[in-house]
C-alpha cells in the first residue's frame, strides 16, 4: 500500500499533490512500528505499542480532518468521537500505571516463558510492533475514505454512527470504572487480610465476562460506518480494520482466560455461567 491508488474510492477522482495525506499517515505507521520494535528490544518492555494505542488512532484521524481545514462536518464529528474515545482510555491506562516505568502488560512476561528467545524478538517485530500499528491504522482509515468522500453530505449513516459509537464509548466507560472498582476493592481486602471474589462477575460483568471489549470491538464496526456513509461501499479497505481487530480480541480473550483460569480454577465456573464475547441478558 504505497499511495491513494492503493485504497481507490468509487465515486470520485482525487489529484495528487507530490505526497499525498495517506502516505504521509502510512510513513506515520512505520515511525511507530520502529519506535515500538526499537525501544522494546534496548528496555526490554514490550509494552510501547499499549502506550501509543489511545494516541495514534485520534493522531490519524485528526490528520485527515486537517486536510479539510476541518471543515468538513463528517471528518470534524469522526475527529471529535475519536478524541474522546482516545482521553478516556489513556486516562484509564494511565491510572492502572501503563505509562509508569515497569507498566509492561503482564501477558507478555507468560509468552515469554513460553518462547525461546528468538521466537519471541520475531514476535515482537512482526505482531507487537508491526502487526499492531498497522491495525491501529486500519481502525482509523475511514477518515481517509471520508476525506475522499468530502463532497458526500451527511446523512442518516453518519448519525447511526455517531449515535452507535457514543452508546459503546459509554459501555465501555462504564465497564472500565466498574472493573476499577472491583480491583481497588480487592486490593484492600487483600491488605486487610481478608478473602473475597477474585474477579469481578456483577454489573456488566454479570451479562458478559468482557463488555469492555466487547464495547470496544462494536465502537470501530460503528466508526467503519462513517466510510460507507461518505461513499466508499460497504467492501472497502477500512473493513479490514474492525475485521482484524474482532480477532485479535477473540485470541487476546483465549489467552488471557488461560491465564486467568490457571490462577483461579473458580474462573472455569464463570466461564459455564456467562459468555465471553456475546452478551445474554440471562445467566444459567
Amino acid at each position: 500500500m504505497t499511495g491513494p491508488g492503493a485504497l481507490t474510492h468509487p465515486r470520485k477522482m482525487v489529484y495528487r499533490s507530490a505526497v499525498s495525506p495517506l502516505e504521509v499517515a502510512i510513513a506515520g505507521v512505520c515511525v511507530a512500528a520502529a519506535f515500538c520494535w526499537i525501544v522494546a528490544e534496548v528496555t526490554g518492555e514490550h509494552s510501547w505499542v499499549d502506550r501509543l494505542w489511545s494516541l495514534l488512532p485520534p493522531a490519524y484521524v485528526t490528520w485527515f480532518a486537517a486536510q479539510t481545514g476541518f471543515t468538513d462536518p463528517r471528518l470534524l464529528t469522526m475527529a471529535l468521537l475519536a478524541a474522546l474515545w482516545g482521553g478516556r482510555l489513556t486516562y484509564n491506562f494511565a491510572r492502572k500505571g501503563g505509562y509508569a516505568s515497569g507498566g509492561e502488560d503482564y501477558r507478555w512476561a507468560v509468552l515469554r516463558q513460553r518462547m525461546s528467545p528468538w521466537q519471541f524478538r520475531l514476535f515482537n517485530l512482526v505482531f507487537i510492533a508491526a502487526f499492531q500499528n498497522v491495525l491501529l491504522f486500519l481502525i482509523a482509515a475511514p477518515a481517509y475514505y471520508a476525506w475522499l468522500g468530502q463532497a458526500t453530505p451527511w446523512g442518516p449513516l453518519d448519525t447511526i454512527a455517531t449515535v452507535l459509537f457514543v452508546l459503546f464509548l459509554v459501555g465501555e466507560t462504564v465497564a472500565d470504572e466498574q472493573q476499577w472498582r472491583f480491583h481497588r476493592q480487592k486490593a484492600a481486602r487483600k491488605q486487610r487480610g481478608e478473602s473475597g471474589p477474585q474477579f469481578c462477575t456483577t454489573g456488566l460483568f454479570g451479562i458478559v465476562r468482557h463488555p469492555n471489549f466487547v464495547c470496544e470491538i462494536s465502537i470501530w464496526w460503528s466508526f467503519f460506518l462513517f466510510s460507507v456513509a461518505a461513499g466508499a461501499g460497504w467492501q472497502n479497505l477500512s473493513l479490514l480494520g474492525p475485521v482484524l481487530l474482532t480477532a485479535l480480541f477473540q485470541g487476546s480473550t483465549a489467552f488471557t482466560e488461560s491465564i486467568s483460569l490457571g490462577k483461579y480454577p473458580e474462573y472455569a465456573d464463570y466461564q459455564q455461567s456467562t459468555p465471553r464475547l456475546l452478551p445474554r441478558p440471562w445467566r444459567r
